[in-house]
């Protein structure tokens, strides 16, 4: 189970939200190995977190699968075209902690609103996951899955280091259409996602389908359907974001290892 979160005040978890503040999913498909990186108990590993924020009505939809209401959305960041390495990337609010940062949630807002503008006090905090080892960076990502219970106002804060925010529609993730597995030159597969000309894959698609498969909302798709990654990209024109393979590089996290 998740690591709950007690809600402030009498304010209660979203019905539509429940399973995943408290499941925390495992890759019983073979599809979704990001879930599975965890740090050895003695790994040098740095604290890091990324806000995994979902916002929409608080009220659950009766006749939708997992009460899904119908303008669910996730909060998703992509990076600066014009930046020389991993242009394009998706990449959910997060970076590395900080001395002052009480904990990952406070890891997480904080740089949710560096990045892009939000006002933490709106975002209720449902869970943690465990940490999800990065091993180059030496980063344990821990994702703090959230309410957006009172949105505000989000755009990119620094255009030298992103190109756009957006609010995704959970339920064009969830469309089989838009769901598939990439094949990394490297011998990795992991889930991948189309979204508003955008590739979501790595860390940020492992962590979204991890979310999908334990939320009720999930519509089967074709895990059959393996695209290569490197032309897949570049159809997308995000071709110069493939460097490493994703599970061991994620765009998050990348920005406070340089």
């Amino acid at each position: 189970m998740a690591d709950s979160v007690p809600p402030s005040g009498d304010v209660g978890v979203p019905d539509w939200l429940r399973r995943v503040a408290e499941e925390v999913p495992t890759d019983s498909t073979g599809t979704n190995p990001i879930l599975a990186r965890y740090a050895a108990a003695d790994a040098d590993a740095r604290e890091a977190a990324v806000l995994v924020l979902f916002g929409g009505t608080a009220d659950a939809d009766p006749h939708a699968r997992g009460g899904l209401p119908a303008d669910a959305e996730v909060l998703l960041t992509q990076r600066a075209s014009t930046l020389r390495q991993h242009r394009g990337q998706v990449a959910f609010p997060g970076g590395g902690a900080d001395p002052g940062d009480d904990g990952p949630i406070a890891t997480a807002l904080r740089e949710a609103q560096e990045e892009t503008g939000l006002d933490p006090a709106g975002v209720q905090p449902l869970a943690t996951w465990p940490g999800i080892y990065v091993p180059p960076s030496r980063f344990d990502v821990t994702p703090v899955i959230a309410y957006w219970r009172t949105p505000s106002s989000v755009d990119v804060v620094d255009r030298a280091e992103a190109e756009r925010v957006v609010r995704v529609p959970v339920s064009t993730l969830l469309d089989p259409a838009n769901r598939f597995v990439v094949r990394h030159p490297l011998g990795y597969f992991g889930p991948a996602f189309t979204v508003d000309g955008m590739v979501v894959w790595g860390f940020t698609g492992g962590i979204l389908a991890g979310v999908f498969a334990v939320s009720g909302w999930e519509v089967e798709w074709d895990r059959s359907d393996v695209r290569d990654l490197e032309s897949t990209l570049a159809a997308a024109g995000m071709g110069d974001s493939l460097v490493l393979p994703p599970e061991l590089d994620s765009p998050s996290l990348r920005k406070v290892d340089r």
